[in-house]
């Protein structure tokens, strides 16, 4: 039997995408690519914006469209979020939550068995705990995600998260352990640590995300560790600390920004000021020897003006974060911001994020273009074409290299000759 994956969303969804398809090869399964014939499609779909959730419908609908024989099923965060939508999916022939993920394999056979449709949704608690899930690969790469963290408390007045994700919860540190050892074990050379509120690792427990850092770096045969996405108001003095005597984490942060206007970020609940995140920006900066710093930034928040833009425009620049991501605001049914309505019509949305895009990827091209002449350490990852390498610096520069021979899963000094813009890559040399 031949089933494929089609993943929507984060890195989180990456993770569990792995897990299910290590579940199902274990029972025999053939994982193909989504592209090719199989007897089941699998949708781990993203609800984290109206977009997301009409990507998953149609997929879900193409699948079925095109391959009408195969069973269609549908996980992830949109049935956790909005069941009843889910359920009117009909071309989806079996419909699972997030949660439930775990349970794949027995609902394919409960499927296969009575050929009636399954929808199997259940809703998070308070009283959940972190799913015993865990991988051995990761989709045949020397970088794997680690998810350690599920679940959000925080109520961002734009962001549906909580309800497709629960309250916060954690892996346990052993099992952390065992997990990154198995790993190593197979060839994986970098471990990014993962979640949905990655800082809130360890709320309620006796151990926390500097611990986690600190137990892969002792794996023998990792030689990277990295953060995902940060929430700025948890990394304490204390986490900066224990963080900076960690040797093999990377030193580059992501740190969700959303607005550099505080008037916008309160009508956010985002639980920090403008000048609280510069603060540690600065903090980072001055304690991780060539750190990068990345972030998101939302434009056209509801309510948020021109001179609000402008401000967080400003904000943005003045940080100089070495890559920014940004998107226009898109109202989300259920979250506290939707009652409120729109007020910032599409075509100004799309004008922002234009000016902010182009005044980011002006200072991305000049950090990058300030790195020629440098060496760096390069974990090469994949082969680009024939001789062509590519992998990345510590702190998250894609670099490309020339070479006769493989060089998959190395760590290698390379000093850099060039940046090319469009394709956003570095390419060195050898040395």
């Amino acid at each position: 039997m031949k089933a494929a994956f089609y993943t929507l969303g984060c890195k989180v969804n990456q993770y569990e995408t792995e897990y299910m398809a290590e579940l199902l090869k274990a029972a025999g399964f053939e994982i193909v690519p989504s592209n090719e014939e199989a007897d089941y499609y699998i949708v781990n779909s993203c609800t984290v914006t109206a977009t997301a959730d009409q990507k998953t419908r149609q997929n879900v609908r193409k699948f079925k469209r095109k391959h009408p024989n195969s069973t269609v099923i549908l996980t992830g965060c949109m049935p956790q979020a909005f069941p009843e939508n889910a359920k009117e999916l009909i071309e989806a022939d079996i419909v699972l939550s997030n949660k439930n993920n775990a349970d794949i394999l027995e609902l394919i056979n409960n499927y296969n068995t009575n050929r009636n449709r399954l929808i199997y949704i259940n809703k998070h608690s308070k009283n959940d705990s972190f799913d015993k899930c865990s991988i051995n690969s990761f989709s045949e790469r020397i970088r794997a995600f680690v998810k350690i963290e599920d679940g959000c408390d925080r109520y961002c007045s734009y962001c549906i998260i909580p309800m497709s994700r629960g309250f916060v919860r954690s892996k346990d540190i052993n099992d952390l352990k065992e997990e990154v050892q198995n790993l190593a074990a197979n060839g994986i050379k970098e471990i990014v640590l993962v979640g949905i509120n990655l800082s809130s690792y360890g709320k309620g427990c006796d151990y926390n995300l500097v611990d986690a850092v600190r137990v892969c770096s002792e794996i023998e045969g990792i030689k990277r560790v990295r953060l995902g996405s940060l929430e700025p108001d948890h990394i304490t003095d204390d986490v900066i600390r224990g963080l900076s005597e960690c040797d093999k984490l990377c030193e580059q942060f992501h740190l969700s920004l959303q607005s550099g206007c505080d008037k916008t970020l309160k009508e956010m609940n985002r639980h920090y000021t403008a000048a609280e995140y510069r603060e540690l920006c600065v903090k980072l900066r001055s304690n991780f020897k060539n750190a990068t710093l990345t972030t998101d930034v939302m434009v056209g928040f509801n309510n948020e003006c021109k001179e609000d833009f402008e401000e967080s425009l400003k904000f943005v620049k003045d940080i100089a974060f070495e890559k920014v991501h940004t998107f226009p605001y898109s109202e989300r049914k259920g979250t506290i911001a939707s009652k409120k309505g729109d007020s910032v019509t599409k075509e100004e949305k799309e004008r922002r994020a234009s000016i902010m895009i182009e005044e980011t990827d002006k200072i991305r091209k000049q950090y990058c273009d300030s790195l020629i002449g440098t060496n760096y350490f390069i974990l090469f990852e994949n082969q680009i074409s024939d001789g062509i390498y590519q992998g990345y610096t510590r702190n998250y520069i894609p670099v490309r290299v020339n070479s006769d021979r493989n060089l998959i899963g190395e760590e290698l000094e390379v000093k850099i000759e060039k940046y090319d813009f469009s394709s956003d890559v570095c390419f060195g040399l050898l040395l």
